[in-house]
């Protein structure tokens, strides 16, 4: 591998943020990395799946939130996979993208958003203030192994995950045990969000351990709006999917042209209602400063009978019906007649009135006619009305800023797995086309798969960038390190021929004894660089060589010897 190609390798090793950012391929290569791996396929046999079967891909996903909400937190400690700094990274990319490129699109190195992100200071609210300075932490994205691991790590009483390893879980799970074909899966990256948008019924999009259907999107509650955050005020730096990406930065793109278009009309319809009364109400719900300005009409007896919006409004709180939609008449029944007056309140508009209006003029809020009706209607009462009929065409319609379209579209060989096969099938599948397919190749170094990967990539990564395992011990003589590893379960977190990285075992207090053969090596490394080390495995025992000799037990069945010297280079041979 020549230089460039091995950080690229090496990076589906470690899987940072910076790195997808760099090679997006890297984003597909997790999931199927995912969908490789036996755990999602277990979940198959659980009651909660197998009682589904035979039901809807969108009845199975409903379930799969449900099933991910219990299993899985979100994680955002920042730390968990060390720091690194800011000189380091954009060294190792200088040649693929700028700093300055960098700094407008990752949270990491400067990114702040657009107003919208100063006004809630959202470096802030994710914890990214402390850096201000070099020093930044490795935004890692994890397998599902690594996810599932964190039952082990102190603190922690379920799996867990940050959002990209969230959105890429979702994706490989909702093509295993909901059967959504991978062509109905689309990845969309913002510089401080990934989810996922679903093709099925009106769209479906993750947003971290949850899922918002389209009519969740417009309902005007607090958890939908936070879910609208980062379509709503970030670029989209990537979109990934089974026939490639595209990336806001490069001008080469590998997802089909008319692929890509069709899912901008897609997700449009998905951020686009209709006005209605209902539609309306969400907007109040989720504006509750023009609550004051409307009522409620009734008819009781004969009599008309007036109630403000914003004592409605504070009914639905604390009840299972809701303002202007089907149980609309069954909360009205829950208001006190006490909270109701005879009379026309006045400097409030009739939501009767203005529903009628809606069905007789139909105004589009897109299009400058459609708005200048809406604010003749409502101007004699309402202050800044044209102020408010943005805001209301702003809540029914969101523009997504995805990558534009003048790229140069070279399509790739697409992954073409389906539903219908099994783990082992689609494994064989993989192995076939990863010659001709490099997000494929990729996939089987994010899944660890030793035996058939080169093992540069895996040791380069093992002793660059694995700060956690340095950081633990750095009280520890070498002796009481290896006494340390000696008394830790002897456990891999992953199945077969894979291997764990250092920090993994550090983080989670458990690996196979070559596993810890490598974090022993990146220890004394880091301490001693000079220092030649090297590893001889010979399936059962292991050998790290230093100044010292250090045996393990490893039930891995790998057979190498990697040496690290002295001068840098680092030499694998069976």
């Amino acid at each position: 591998m020549n230089s460039e190609q091995l950080e690229k390798y090496t990076s589906a090793i470690t899987l940072s943020d910076m790195e997808i950012f760099v090679f997006p391929e890297l984003m597909y290569s997790l999931v199927l990395a995912n969908i490789m791996s036996p755990i999602i396929w277990q979940w198959r046999h659980l009651d909660c799946f197998k009682k589904l079967q035979g039901k809807s891909s969108y009845r199975k996903l409903m379930r799969l939130r449900q099933f991910i909400m219990d299993e899985f937190e979100f994680n955002l400690d920042l730390e968990t996979w060390g720091l690194t700094s800011k000189a380091k990274e954009l060294k190792r990319f200088e040649k693929s993208i700028s700093p300055g490129d960098i700094a407008k699109s990752n949270a990491l190195f400067g990114y702040h958003g657009d107003k919208y992100y100063f006004d809630v200071d959202i470096r802030r609210h994710f914890g990214l203030d402390k850096y201000d300075s070099d020093i930044i932490p490795y935004w890692k994205t994890e397998t599902v192994e690594a996810m599932n691991a964190f039952r082990l790590k102190e603190g922690y009483r379920t799996a867990a995950g940050e959002c990209v390893s969230l959105a890429t879980l979702y994706a490989a799970a909702a093509f295993i045990v909901c059967e959504i074909p991978l062509e109905d899966i689309y990845m969309i990256l913002t510089p401080l969000h990934s989810q996922n948008f679903f093709d099925i019924q009106d769209g479906v999009l993750t947003n971290n351990r949850r899922l918002v259907t389209k009519t969740m999107w417009f309902n005007g509650t607090a958890i939908s709006n936070k879910a609208q955050r980062a379509l709503r005020n970030e670029n989209v730096t990537i979109l990934a999917h089974s026939s490639g990406y595209v990336h806001c930065l490069y001008k080469d793109a590998t997802i089909d042209k008319k692929l890509y278009q069709d899912f901008g009309k897609k997700l449009d319809s998905y951020l686009s209602a209709e006005l209605s009364l209902s539609i309306f109400a969400n907007f109040l719900r989720s504006n509750q400063n023009y609550q004051k300005l409307f009522q409620v009409c009734r008819e009781c007896h004969g009599q008309a009978q007036f109630l403000k919006a914003e004592v409605l409004f504070h009914y639905e709180h604390s009840s299972n019906f809701r303002v202007a939609d089907k149980t609309f008449d069954k909360l009205l029944a829950e208001v006190s007649d006490e909270d109701f007056v005879p009379y026309q309140l006045p400097g409030r508009i009739r939501c009767d009135e203005l529903e009628e209006f809606i069905e007789k003029q139909n105004p589009d809020l897109r299009i400058t006619k459609g708005k200048t009706a809406f604010r003749k209607f409502i101007e004699q009462v309402i202050p800044e009305a044209q102020r408010f009929v943005d805001e209301l065409a702003d809540f029914i319609h969101i523009e997504a800023r995805l990558p534009a379209s003048d790229k140069n579209f070279l399509p790739a060989e697409p992954i073409e797995i389906s539903v219908e096969q099994s783990r082992e099938q689609i494994i064989d599948y993989l192995q076939q086309v990863r010659q001709s397919n490099p997000t494929a190749e990729l996939a089987f170094y994010s899944y660890r798969d030793m035996e058939s990967c080169n093992w540069l990539p895996f040791v380069k990564a093992a002793v660059e960038r694995n700060p956690v395992s340095v950081q633990m011990a750095e009280a520890m003589s070498v002796e009481e390190i290896y006494a340390w590893l000696g008394q830790m379960k002897n456990a891999s977190i992953y199945d077969g021929r894979r291997l764990a990285q250092p920090d993994e075992v550090a983080n989670y207090k458990t690996g196979d004894g070559l596993e810890k053969a490598f974090l022993l090596a990146n220890v004394i490394r880091e301490r001693n660089p000079e220092q030649d080390v090297e590893i001889i495995t010979d399936k059962n025992q292991v050998i790290l060589k230093g100044q010292s000799e250090y045996r393990f037990v490893s039930t891995k069945g790998l057979e190498k010897r990697i040496s690290s010297c002295a001068n840098g280079k680092t030499i694998v041979s069976d």
